[in-house]
Order: C-alpha cells, then structure tokens, then sequence
C-alpha cells in the first residue's frame, strides 16, 4: 500500500512513536513474561504437577488470544489509541493478583486479567506501528518486535534475582512499571493523532487516496491457513521452551533455580536479535526467504539440542530461537499484504493466534510431560520445525522493495 507524500518528514515524525511503541511493548511483555518466570516458585508453593502449570499458561494466553481479533476487527472501523491504557489497567490487576494470590484459582483469574490486558494492546499497537513506517513496513514491524522480545526476555531475570529471592509478593513491585506503560501510551496515542492529521493532508493535497485492493477470501484462505500451522510449528517449540525450560534444566543438569532462569533470560534474549533481523532483512529480500529461513533453518540445531551437554545446550538454544524469531515479523507483514486495510484484524488475529496456539501446546505438552518426563518431550518437539516445509505452497506478494 503506497501513498504519495513526503516520505522522509514521515520518518522523521514516526521515529519517536516507534521507538515509545516498542518501549511499551517491551514493558507490556515483561509483565507477561513474569508469570512462566514464576513457575518454580508456586510450583512448589501451591503443590502443582506440570498440567496444573501447563493449565496457567493456557488461561493466559487464551485470554489473551480469544479477545485480540474482536478488538482489531472493532479497531479497524473505530481507531481507539488510547485503549492500550485500560488494557495495562487489567495488566496491573494481574500483576497484583499474582503477588497476593491465596489460591490456584485466583492464580488462574490473575492470569486471565495479563492475557486480556495483552488483548487490548497489541491490535493496536500494530496498527500504530504499521500507520508510523513511513513505509518501512519491516523495519517498523521489527522494532516493534524488538521490545516485545526483550521485555519477553526481562521476565526470567528479573524472577531470578528479584522474585526467587524476595518470593511471590515481590512480583507487586512491578506495577511501577505498569503505570511507567499507561504515561508512555498516553503521550504516544496523542502523538499518532498528530501523525494520522499530517499523513491525511499530504494525501489531501497530492489528491491520491489510500488503494484498498481487496482479495476475495477463497483466494488467501490457502496460505493464511499455511500461515497458521506454520505459527504452530514455531509456538508450539516455543512453549516448550517457555513453560519447561527451567525445569528441563533443573532435572538433566542439576542446575540451580537461577541459573535456569539465567539460561531462560538468554534463550529468550535471542528472539529479540532475531525479531529485528527478520524485520528488516524481509523488507529487502521479501518475506517468502525470511519465513523459509525462520523456521526451516531450525531444523537442524532443534534434532540436535536434545543430545547435548549443558555448555551446548544454551547456545544451540541461542542459535535456534534467533533463527525461529525472525518468523514472526514477516509472517505478519505476509498476512497484512494478503489483506490490506485490515490492520488491527490481522494485528490481533496473529497475535491472538501465537498466544492461543502457545497456551494450548503448553497445555498438552504438561500432560505429556507428566507422562512421558521431559527429556523424551524434548525429543519429540526436536521435529516441530519440519512443518517449514508447508511454506513451499505460499504464493509470492509483490513487494515494494524499501532501500
């Protein structure tokens, strides 16, 4: 989607909303990346097996999955920048749910209160990242992704050395950064208004208008279905690695808590290298090689992480999540170019999918687990990234290629 006007003073006002967009992205992920961190505390706290956890993690990110697509599709027709602040507000009722939770129930509850807060947020946070570009789509999208991840990282080392050694109510003092997010998203919806008036009277008086070249939907069914196994694939890996990472390491290398964490933190680190790499990589050679190289390119590190020792394992876990985060950025811009005009639906849909797809393989995996232990899911999930090869039937997009 091209519009003509002065690209360069577009980047130039776009830059300080993306930049404040991945911050608060970064904060939005950090709060929800502490409830995994926190899971070989209550684990042991409240008695839980790894379905119980495995159960947490899917009531979070099915609240988080279930409303994205609604409040994208409700955006798109009805912009509401400002929602991002109410949707934190649930964030930081989580937060203080986790801190103070007296039960497995309000665990759950407390959860549920995270996942909708993420709801609010990420449909259009991606519509306001796509609106600020200056048609750098990928680069735009990779900033974004930027913050997501290292706020998604920031969990497992905050758990190690704040909350495993000041226990559970020290997850309390996190909402100072819930409401650092709330400031940062007032200043940057007002800021996206200003930007929205200068991009619509650069169309005004250049007389172009914005192309909405539709796709009937029997024509992108095939590879937004493509797209959404291909999320699995990734998601359900990444779950693995989300929720029983830590103790993984704990029951093969008699590592201590925070040295799991330690690991978690590096692990998840990768992904926000990965995020940006990906973004900007796709917008020069296009999204086809990027979403090939993502996933496929795992392959071969994942068949042989479940074999080697604990020097090994953190850098072949390295490796594997940089290569598998550049997906994300480029499925993304993929969907939005299928279905152009359709933002916050494609925004919410993909993020709603990738927390719904985390949570549910998260779910069944701690059944598996209890079942089968983990070094032998561990080897099972070694062959999720092979379901890359499906990207051999995605069409091409022409895209506009960005220098």
């Amino acid at each position: 989607m091209n519009v003509t006007m002065p690209v360069g003073v577009a980047r130039r006002a776009a830059m300080p909303v993306l930049i404040a967009l991945s911050v608060t992205h970064l904060l939005n992920d950090m709060i929800q990346s502490l409830i995994p961190a926190v899971y070989p505390i209550i684990k042991g706290a409240y008695g839980l097996d790894f379905g119980q956890i495995g159960l947490i993690t899917l009531t979070f990110q099915v609240a988080a999955s279930l409303l994205q697509p609604l409040v994208g599709l409700y955006t798109d027709k009805n912009p509401m920048p400002y929602s991002m602040v109410i949707g934190m507000g649930f964030s930081l009722a989580g937060l203080l749910g986790l801190a103070f939770a007296g039960s497995y129930a309000l665990l759950l509850l407390s959860a549920a209160c995270v996942g909708i807060g993420s709801s609010i947020f990420h449909p259009e946070a991606t519509r306001m990242a796509r609106s600020a570009s200056g048609g750098r789509h990928g680069f735009a999208q990779g900033l974004f992704q930027l913050g997501g991840q290292s706020g998604g990282a920031l969990g497992p080392l905050l758990a190690a050395f704040i909350i495993v050694p000041n226990g559970q109510g020290s997850i309390a003092w996190f909402s100072a950064a819930a409401l650092i997010a709330m400031v940062l998203m007032t200043w940057t919806a007002a800021q996206h208004a200003l930007i929205g008036k200068r991009q619509a009277a650069a169309r005004a008086s250049s007389g172009a208008a914005i192309p909405q070249q539709a796709r009937k939907l029997g024509n992108v069914a095939l590879p937004v279905a493509i797209l959404i196994v291909l999320l699995f694939s990734k998601n359900a890996y990444s779950a693995s690695f989300s929720s029983f990472y830590t103790f993984y390491l704990i029951e093969r290398f008699e590592v201590s808590v925070q040295t799991s964490q330690v690991m978690l933190f590096l692990f998840l680190g990768a992904s926000a290298a990965g995020a940006v790499f990906g973004g900007m990589l796709g917008d020069r050679i296009g999204r086809n090689k990027i979403i090939w190289f993502s996933i496929l390119g795992a392959l071969p590190f994942t068949l042989v992480l479940p074999y080697a020792d604990l020097f090994w394992t953190g850098v072949l876990t390295v490796i594997i999540n940089m290569i598998m985060s550049s997906a994300f950025s480029a499925i993304l811009i993929y969907a939005l170019e299928l279905l152009p005009g359709r933002t916050g639906l494609v925004g919410g849909f993909f993020y709603g999918l990738s927390f719904g797809l985390g949570g549910v393989a998260a779910a069944l995996l701690g059944e598996f687990t209890d079942q089968l232990g983990l070094e032998t899911i561990y080897r099972i999930c070694s062959f999720l990234p092979a379901i890359g090869l499906l990207a051999w039937f995605l069409p091409r997009i022409k895209e506009t290629p960005h220098h």
